[in-house]
């Protein structure tokens, strides 16, 4: 390492010389300069915004500072000029000692580039201290026997300057009987003695008085006196003698106070007060008065105050045995303290970083701190750590410099914030540490589209509802945060029934609530399929989609509709046929009826509500097929009234009712002449209109009756009499007729029923069979009702038409 080029004329100005060194750099990243002690505030140390390649303006711009463990900042810089100056007086026997060399160390962050370089400040002794002997006076007993030569002890002084400028020799005033002698021990410490030249003689002096100066070898030098008296004293010709030239001890610096460490002593073969030892300390400085106590009769040294390594780690202490007389002898305790892992590791963060993006990249420094352990050896190595799940990681980096970095990329959905716990452990027995707690924000980004807690929604409303009315509540969750959590919603666009759905129902985009804007008929519309999108607030926005379904719930809002027998649009009235030889049971019609409503709105029931005849007559309670309850009695009216409910199931029941009149009658001619009976005509029109319908149907019936009977005559006239008669005994030859209609003439050939013409050998009268209808539950086909089954002819019947005596 190359000297600092150190000029001792610079001295000369007072103090006040700038620069007395160079830059120079030992390794890379370290900076020395050297300065003088005793400068002004502000005084210039060194350029170092040159030496960082830096602009003076780039200091404050790149976040340029000074970093100090917590002591007094004895450096500043300064921005304007770029330069390293003083921040204060700088005394360096107060930061020092008496060591030979002082160096101040000193940090200087880059704050944009986490960037360290040291620095390394030689603080250059002046002469600002003079000797000093600690005393004003020393008395010194002298026997009058003392022969020449003999030596005496003087008090030594102190400075507490280093080389040059520290004490360089003594100097004793003029006297026939002592002159001075310096002598220099092995560890360099010039010591005085007085030397007797001439013999003393009491009687003719009994005291003398000499002036003792020290002094330093400055360009200024400083001095120091003391006054000795020399008191001549009776003979006493033994000095006291230490049982050791020096005492070696070592004491752990956690000894308490009291604590005793050890115990010099001196012998002296003289009797009376000539071999009263006494024991005192020599050049004893302030700070080592406050540790140590010397008893001076029995000679223990004991501990005064808490020691303490890392403030001193040795102590020379100078022990003086003296007789009555004042003769002396002088020993060196050699005190060396033991470190003990008295102090945790000190943790001083210099750069840190609260808040980071969740998508930082891997190795993003956190934080810089700094960790420093005053003790020695093991006690003073410290291992930083943090806890192995978090996704940080620790890197040294120069001197006793760490960095936080991220272990991998974050995720604030995940943890939002992270609180650090740095611990510094240092190696010593036992180990002491020291946790940091660093707080670290993740701040969000969006990265996470709404998500709805179900993959579909379903929800019911009843028809006939509120305009206005809330369907369904739907909410999706952000797992972001501020505006990329913040969600609305919205509707796809669709139609139904040709009309877009928003016509149907809205949603709030703040609540996604879901409201109905029309009252739902669920006749026209039973469901809806909606798909609702919830959409954040983040750039660029995500966005997620779910279906709801919504189910229209009926109502018993219809009443049962009769599809049959329906009601005339003319004023007429419908008639059923009946025979009178019914049996009970006997199918006359069926009433059909529907309900727009469904489930049980729509279960149908029927019941007999009014009949002309009661007990005649039963309604099937699920059918609605009006069958005789008995058999059919000739007093029995030809016109039979019956009143036919039909109510629903729903909540209140809706209900409706038909009228049925049923004909009672053996055969057609019958019916056709009391036809006229069943019901008075309307009007004039209306009731010859009718009698003319009577009459026509009346002769094509007969004429039809003649016709099938002159048929069957021939046709039986040609077979074998007796097997003729068995085979017409024994069937019926079926004719069908349709749509009978009402006397008033309206309701013409309304009802389809199949009549059946049994016609008997023996008799002349023709008979009329009325066989049960087929109708469906419900409703009756259009192709049954609406056309008109042609007549039945056997094929024998048929082959008479060739036949000439058939037109005869």
């Amino acid at each position: 390492m190359a000297a600092s080029p150190y000029r001792p004329e610079c001295s000369r100005l007072v103090g006040i010389c700038v620069l007395l060194g160079a830059l120079w750099k030992i390794q890379a990243e370290q900076i020395r300069y050297s300065v003088p002690e005793e400068l002004e505030k502000g005084s210039y140390v060194g350029n170092i915004a040159k030496d960082l390649g830096l602009e003076p303006r780039e200091l404050s711009e790149r976040g340029v500072r000074i970093i100090s463990r917590g002591r007094t900042q004895l450096f500043a810089l300064n921005p304007r000029s770029g330069s390293l100056v003083t921040a204060g007086k700088i005394d360096r026997e107060e930061l020092c000692d008496r060591s030979p060399k002082c160096v101040v160390s000193l940090e200087i962050l880059l704050e944009d580039k986490v960037k360290i370089f040291g620095v390394e400040v030689e603080i250059i002794d002046v002469n600002d201290n003079a000797p000093s002997f600690g005393t004003e006076q020393r008395e010194i007993k002298v026997a009058e026997n003392e022969s020449p030569g003999t030596r005496f002890p003087l008090p030594e002084a102190f400075d507490p300057d280093v080389g040059v400028n520290s004490l360089q020799g003594y100097q004793l005033s003029s006297n026939v009987h002592f002159s001075l002698d310096v002598q220099s021990g092995a560890d360099g410490i010039k010591y005085p003695e007085l030397v007797l030249e001439l013999a003393l003689d009491r009687e003719e002096e009994s005291v003398h008085h000499l002036l003792l100066t020290a002094f330093d070898g400055g360009d200024l030098p400083h001095s120091g006196t003391v006054k000795i008296h020399v008191t001549l004293v009776d003979t006493n010709d033994n000095a006291p003698v230490f049982t050791q030239p020096e005492y070696h001890v070592k004491v752990p610096e956690n000894v308490p106070v009291g604590y005793r460490l050890l115990t010099v002593k001196a012998t002296d073969p003289d009797e009376g007060a000539n071999g009263e030892v006494t024991y005192s300390f020599r050049k004893v400085r302030d700070k080592m008065s406050q540790l140590f106590q010397l008893n001076s009769l029995t000679g223990d040294i004991t501990i005064l105050g808490n020691l303490d390594y890392e403030d001193s780690g040795f102590y020379d202490i100078d022990v003086e045995a003296h007789d009555g007389p004042g003769l002396r002898a002088r020993s060196k305790v050699l005190v060396t303290i033991l470190d003990v892992n008295d102090n945790a590791p000190e943790v001083t963060v210099t750069s840190l970083t609260s808040s980071i993006q969740e998508t930082s990249s891997p190795g993003t420094v956190i934080a810089l701190f700094n960790v420093h352990d005053s003790d020695s050896g093991e006690n003073g190595l410290v291992t930083c750590s943090i806890l192995d799940n978090l996704p940080f990681t620790l890197e040294k980096t120069y001197g006793n410099y760490h960095r936080l970095l991220t272990r991998r990329t974050l995720d604030r959905e995940e943890v939002s914030e992270y609180n650090i716990t740095v611990t510094a452990t240092d190696h010593g027995t036992p180990p002491l540490s020291t946790e940091t707690h660093i707080s670290l924000q993740v701040a969000d980004i969006n990265d996470n589209p709404p998500a709805f807690p179900q993959a579909s929604y379903s929800a019911y409303i009843p028809e006939n509802n509120a305009r206005g009315a809330s369907i369904l509540s739907i909410f999706a969750q952000d797992p972001d945060s501020t505006e990329n959590a913040r969600v609305t919603y919205s509707l796809a666009e669709d139609t139904l029934h040709g009309k877009p759905l928003s016509s149907y129902v809205s949603i709030n985009s703040d609540t996604g609530v879901l409201y109905a804007l029309c009252s739902f008929d669920f006749e026209q519309v039973r469901d809806l399929e909606l798909l609702v999108t919830a959409s954040d607030s983040g750039d660029p926005p995500l966005s997620s989609n779910v279906s709801v379904s919504i189910f229209v719930l009926d109502q018993n809002d219809n009443v049962p509709e009769i599809l049959y027998p329906t009601i005339p649009t003319d004023g007429s009235t419908g008639v059923e046929l009946a025979p009178r030889s019914a049996e009970p049971g006997y199918l006359v019609t069926k009433v059909v009826a529907v309900d727009r409503d469904s489930g049980q709105n729509a279960w149908l029931s029927y019941r007999l509500l009014k009949a002309s005849e009661p007990g005649l007559f039963a309604v099937g309670l699920h059918t609605g097929e009006v069958r005789t309850a008995r058999a059919l009695l000739d007093r029995d009216a030809l016109k039979q009234s019956l009143v036919v409910a039909v109510q629903d199931h729903g909540q209140p029941p809706l209900s409706a009712t038909v009228t049925l009149t049923v004909a009672v009658a053996n055969n057609i001619p019958d019916i056709l002449a009391d036809l006229g009976s069943l019901e008075p005509p309307a009007d004039p029109d209306a009731s010859g209109l009718t009698l003319y319908l009577v009459v026509a149907v009346a002769a094509v019936s007969c004429v039809f009756l003649a016709f099938v009977i002159v048929l069957l005559a021939l046709r039986l006239r040609r077979w074998h009499a007796s097997r003729l008669l068995q085979a017409s005994g024994g069937g019926l030859v079926g004719v069908p007729a349709s749509h009978f209609v009402g006397v008033d003439g309206v309701r013409a050939f309304l009802q389809t029923y199949s009549h059946e013409v049994s016609l008997t050998a023996d008799s002349c009268e023709s008979h009329v069979i009325f066989p049960q209808p087929n109708y469906a539950d419900t409703l009756i086909s259009q192709e049954s009702c609406g056309k008109s089954e042609p007549l039945l002819v056997t094929q024998n019947l048929l082959e008479t038409k060739a036949d000439p005596s058939l037109h005869q």
